[in-house]
């Protein structure tokens, strides 16, 4: 694939998780609009997506708006009003899954077919493509082969996929399960969440039935699976025709956002520093993380790659639907509110952390050794497999800093100088003082010019010129530092 922009897609529950998913490495993100949004409980104002759209536009980071439930006839007005709306604000296309709303007056905007319009056949793709829809977004069910097919039946439309978070156990865009037992739909932003409730398991008799160990399926997590997780097979999924890589979660806190895009960012930057033939949509970015990614610190249910190499063969956790987080050891011997610990050897446990054992946690209090104490009693057996679904060191060091790199030249010119940073540039009149220390005037120039502050920007190359030639020593001319502050400000607006 050849020139192949690649995308990484993240979610923003607000304003504030959109900018720091843009400050983490995303390519695009996605948010819910006021209303008409498949998570009734994420909707943004106007203002806030128009925002959104400001910023993210700095660094040349697309803003994508849901407006993807199913609408009532009275509906269809206000959410083509809705649609002008965010148009006029700069946003980047809307997701739908409601094809009516095509027979009303939409904006020129682009528009992408959300996984609910159950985007899982080569047919059904290219009838999209015939309504004017520029992407899919694909069923989480699909596998490789489906999609490399899907790519070579219908190669002019881009493909989207889900890499990373929580999944549905009814097929893409197809669930009723709320709407039939709850009167909620989930095509209306109204899922009950009912995979995540416990259940029996019984024969056609009503009778429990046994698990392996002859013990009664009773009042299990039986419907919830584990959280989708196909980071080691992006390289494969571009080949198969993907380029775009969504992560679900437009529920999900800042800590979250942060950790799991900057996971992906490295990882597709590793793939596009291999192969010259792809590149990131966004503007190329240098990035500054405090921590280390890594999935197993922030909301995890486990991993399962689902359906992409045929059936996983552990899609679900009958344990718990709530977050596991990291393995860390096992429980040795219970006192009370004290407990001691055999822990992996890499495992550093901290005041504060959560610790989980099937559907239930607790906090620990103090760290003392192998020993800890712990919130509340708990009710808790020796060899019991212990997990950390919190880890409050882990969770201070979640910055994230993205800067574009620039060129910066400074030259003399006959009235003045003239100041070039990025593609800004201006003349500023000054008389040429001739400088007693030629060399710590080139360090100041040096030192103020590269003195970008909290602006997205980073000095790449500064060069710097006098009389034609690139001074690499010394600099001739005196130049206070205030003028050159105030010169450096106007072109980046500090």
């Amino acid at each position: 694939m050849s020139n192949c922009k690649l995308t990484l897609l993240a979610p923003a529950r607000d304003l504030e998780v959109g900018k720091a998913a843009v400050q983490a490495g995303a390519d695009a993100v996605y948010i819910g609009a006021p209303e008409f949004g498949a998570r009734q409980a994420a909707g943004n104002s106007i203002a806030d997506i128009a925002a959104l759209v400001e910023y993210a536009h700095r660094f040349d980071v697309q803003v994508l708006v849901t407006l993807n439930t199913l609408l009532h006839n009275d509906e269809y007005p206000r959410a083509c009003a809705l649609a002008h709306d965010l148009y006029k604000v700069g946003v980047d296309a809307l997701i739908i899954q409601d094809l009516n709303l095509l027979n009303y007056d939409l904006p020129p905007i682009r528009l992408h077919a959300s996984t609910q319009c159950d985007n899982r056949t080569p047919e059904h793709i290219n009838h999209l493509k015939q309504l004017g829809f520029r992407r899919v977004v694909l069923a989480r069910e699909l596998s490789l082969e489906q999609i490399r097919n899907i790519h070579h039946t219908t190669p002019n439309i881009e493909l989207e996929a889900f890499v990373h978070g929580a999944l549905c156990v009814s097929y893409s865009g197809r669930c009723y399960l709320s709407e039939v037992l709850m009167n909620r739909s989930a095509n209306r932003g109204c899922c009950a969440q009912l995979c995540r409730q416990r259940y029996d398991l019984l024969d056609k008799y009503g009778n429990e039935i046994l698990d392996d160990n002859d013990l009664p399926i009773h009042q299990q997590y039986l419907l919830s699976l584990q959280d989708m997780d196909r980071s080691q097979y992006l390289a494969e999924l571009i080949d198969a025709g993907v380029t775009t890589f969504k992560i679900e979660g437009r529920l999900k806190d800042r800590d979250y956002v942060t950790n799991i895009v900057a996971y992906y960012r490295q990882l597709l930057d590793q793939l596009i520093n291999s192969n010259p033939q792809w590149e990131s949509s966004s503007t190329p970015s240098i990035y500054e993380y405090d921590f280390t990614p890594d999935p197993a610190k922030t909301f995890h249910r486990g991993a399962t790659t689902y359906f992409l190499h045929d059936r996983a063969t552990k899609m679900a956790n009958w344990d718990t639907p709530k977050s596991t987080g990291e393995l860390i050891g096992k429980v040795i011997e219970v006192r009370g509110k004290s407990m001691r610990l055999q822990l992996l050897p890499h495992i550093v446990l901290h005041n504060g952390d959560g610790l989980c054992f099937g559907d239930k946690g607790f906090a620990i209090n103090r760290v003392d050794g192998e020993w800890i104490q712990v919130n509340q009693s708990v009710d808790i057996l020796p060899r019991t497999t212990l997990y950390r679904n919190l880890d409050t060191s882990f969770i201070r060091t979640l910055n994230a800093k993205r800067r574009i790199p620039i060129d910066i030249r400074f030259e003399v010119t006959s009235g003045g100088y003239c100041l070039t940073i990025g593609e800004q540039s201006a003349t500023f009149e000054a008389t040429h003082q001739e400088a007693t220390n030629p060399q710590r005037a080139l360090q100041t120039l040096h030192e103020q010019l590269s003195k970008l502050g909290d602006t997205h920007l980073t000095a790449a190359t500064i060069t710097i010129v006098a009389n034609n030639e690139v001074c690499t020593e010394t600099f001739p001319y005196f130049i206070p530092i205030s003028h050159i502050n105030q010169w450096r400000r106007q072109l980046t607006q500090i």
